[in-house]
């Protein structure tokens, strides 16, 4: 890894928030919305356009999703897989809470419980998703543990202490755009290296999709180095469906192609915002799509566009300082 930086040419923030609660539908808010502003706000940022991972994957997988859950601001129902990730997030995050010695798998076990109560208190239309089945909820709890379980055969949680957990970030671009997120932990060494984590409750992608997987870590990355100057040394993914481990020592050339896709797929956002033009993409993901009947791909019709809600317009680009 290259340990020559580019300076920071952005205006930034990073709060530590360890006790921030991502709801069961994810942690970041819609880009563009007024949600962004004030969070931007919050951080001493400027009001203004704002991207996070989770939104730049909805337009890079179906434009149409991104207008449904950013623009027109659809609901959508609970599922259990997500539920379950975000009470899997939501025990690792507490578990150390717990003293070194104490972090076990049956202290984990122990989280499950409570920590879905907490969840279900924040959003009781959570307790639907079981329709009064206990068999059903305990099947679901029990996949929930074995992924707690699969944790502990991938790291081992009393030798490790996170400097942040649930992190707010936030950095202002050059080119006016906002990047901001929560990363699941953020561990500092004591001579200074940093490894962004990120827990995924899903299995670990073939190869050939791996960069996919990776484009939210590398964004995590570009944030903290606009943000302190450093390049955190690891990027690692924790899949605890299959129990595996993706790891990546990112560099400078890494962040700055990542700055750049960050521009230009916040520009071809602003472009579909003009147009009208939320063409739908059709592929594997569509099977777990909740807007299906709203899809034109499935003979749906969208609702009217609400003029209110389109997203502000693209920054002007700024050229990227070159790397020292």
């Amino acid at each position: 890894m290259s340990d020559t930086l580019a300076e920071p040419a952005a205006a930034v923030s990073l709060a530590g928030a360890a006790g921030a609660q991502p709801t069961a539908a994810g942690s970041d808010a819609a880009a563009g919305s007024d949600a962004d502003a004030g969070q931007a706000a919050d951080q001493g940022l400027p009001a203004g356009p704002s991207l996070s991972p989770s939104r730049a994957a909805d337009f890079m997988a179906c434009p149409l999703v991104y207008r449904f859950r950013v623009i027109d601001r659809l609901p959508e129902p609970p599922s259990p897989a997500a539920a379950r990730g975000t009470l899997v997030h939501a025990v690792l995050e507490r578990l150390f809470d717990e003293p070194s010695a104490g972090r076990t798998p049956a202290a984990a076990r122990m989280l499950l419980e409570p920590q879905w109560d907490r969840l279900v208190a924040a959003e009781p239309s959570l307790a639907e998703l079981f329709d009064d089945d206990p068999a059903q909820r305990l099947a679901w709890l029990d996949e929930a543990a074995s992924m707690l379980d699969r944790y502990f055969t991938l790291e081992d949680p009393t030798r490790i202490e996170p400097t942040h957990r649930e992190m707010s970030v936030a950095a202002l671009l050059a080119s006016g755009l906002t990047l901001r997120g929560y990363i699941d932990r953020l561990d500092v060494a004591r001579t200074g290296e940093i490894r962004i984590v990120d827990y995924k409750t899903g299995t670990a992608p073939r190869e050939e999709y791996e960069a996919r997987a990776l484009f939210q870590m590398k964004f995590y990355a570009l944030v903290l180095w606009r943000t302190t100057g450093t390049i955190p040394r690891l990027l690692q993914l924790i899949y605890l469906g299959n129990g595996e481990l993706v790891r990546y020592a990112p560099d400078a050339g890494d962040l700055l192609a990542t700055e750049r896709k960050v521009n230009a797929l916040w520009q071809a956002i602003d472009r579909a915002a003009k147009s009208g033009d939320w063409r739908p993409r059709p592929s594997r993901l569509c099977e777990w799509c909740s807007y299906q009947p709203l899809c034109p791909a499935f003979g749906g019709t969208p609702p009217p566009l609400p003029e209110s809600a389109l997203p502000e317009p693209a920054p002007a680009q700024a050229a990227t300082p070159p790397a020292d």
